[in-house]
């Protein structure tokens, strides 16, 4: 699949493109796939925010 492309304003326009690139990602799991895939991502948006925070700590700035 094609990486999302989401602009620097963060608009209406990228939360549709958002949810579009996530339901064809996920309308032909089944129930216990969709869980194990959100559950996992979940887990990559938490590593990704602690990683942020502990260079947020040591001063580094990230982006």
């Amino acid at each position: 699949m094609e990486a999302l492309v989401i602009s620097p304003d963060f608009t209406i326009d990228d939360i549709h493109k958002i949810r579009e690139q996530n339901y064809e990602i996920t309308k032909d799991m089944t129930i216990d796939e969709k869980v194990s895939y959100y559950n996992n991502s979940g887990k990559e948006a938490e590593q990704e925010i602690e990683r942020r925070r502990a260079l947020k700590r040591k001063g580094i700035v990230s982006i």
